[in-house]
């Protein structure tokens, strides 16, 4: 396997991973500058010579991925070894005469964000976020929301886009989100939006969940989760209504969308301070029925 599909496949997985490149070799050494070696948990891709060097690097890697919880933004490291019979080496001897240094890069585990409602706000939403480095998933009930056509302006994202049609239950794909997924609900729907709110609060494992809409309509949502759906009211206040930053009043799509990006930018900030406590404990599973709102399809 190539080291960058290594890469792809630690990606895929959700799993933090470090790539370890001989950057400079003076006289003598296992291998050319460039080589790589892709280092995951319990796994590796490549190689950078063997023996001491690997070895090595392979160990600081490991402790790279095991404080990535830690510290999610790791520096990049530059590792030196001398190759002779007199340097104290903690993997055997490597004699070949000359010296490498070794560049170690840390993959982390990328964010994760959910949009469920790709109209108007949604898309432009969409189109801020695919400009990042992230995991995103688009989810509607409408397949003309989804079209190749109208999703076309996210040809050329940076983030990695996954597309779900949920015609019947678009709340289905939150138990199928990475962990510490954020979730943003805004679909056309606010019989759907207040089943997503209510299947949300009972899905172990999220991030922040933000909904789009008025003073009024979360007040109503509020009253209906608890009365019907059993939440608690430090559960209910996991929601953050309204999403956005608090100084941007704009109602045209792009305005919003603009506001909204702004401040999960600044929650991805609190997370890499550290996790907020939601993210730390599975949320508990609420014994009522989930909640049922008249007009939902």
């Amino acid at each position: 396997m190539t080291w960058v599909a290594a890469v792809a496949r630690l990606r895929a997985r959700r799993e933090p991973g470090v790539i370890a490149t001989v950057a400079t070799v003076r006289g003598h050494a296992p291998r050319r500058a460039g080589a790589k070696l892709v280092v995951g948990r319990t796994e590796t891709w490549g190689s950078i010579g063997g023996g001491n060097i690997e070895a090595v690097a392979v160990d600081r890697a490991r402790e790279l991925i095991g404080s990535a919880c830690a510290v999610p933004d790791s520096e990049p490291e530059l590792m030196e070894f001398a190759l002779n019979d007199k340097v104290t080496s903690r993997h055997g001897v490597q004699c070949c005469g000359g010296a490498v240094t070794v560049l170690l890069e840390p993959l982390p585990v990328v964010q994760a964000v959910a949009i469920f409602g790709v109209g108007h706000v949604g898309l432009e939403l969409a189109r801020i976020l695919a400009r990042h480095d992230l995991d995103l998933h688009l989810i509607d009930t409408r397949r003309d929301m989804l079209t190749g056509e109208r999703l076309g302006v996210l040809a050329d994202a940076v983030a990695q886009i996954e597309v779900h049609h949920t015609p019947l239950l678009p709340e289905a794909v939150l138990t199928e989100l990475p962990a510490g997924t954020h979730v943003l609900i805004m679909t056309h729907d606010h019989a759907e939006d207040a089943a997503l709110c209510d299947a949300a609060l009972r899905t172990a494992g999220l991030g922040s969940i933000g909904l789009i809409g008025s003073a009024a309509k979360w007040a109503r949502f509020r009253q209906r989760l608890a009365a019907e759906g059993g939440h608690e009211a430090a559960a209910i206040d996991r929601i953050k209504t309204p999403i956005g930053m608090t100084g941007i009043t704009g109602k045209e799509p792009a305005t919003i969308a603009v506001s909204v990006a702004a401040a999960l930018l600044q929650t991805f900030e609190q997370d890499r301070d550290g996790p907020a406590p939601h993210t730390l404990a599975a949320v508990a599973s609420v014994p009522n029925a989930p909640l049922t709102v008249a007009g939902r399809r």
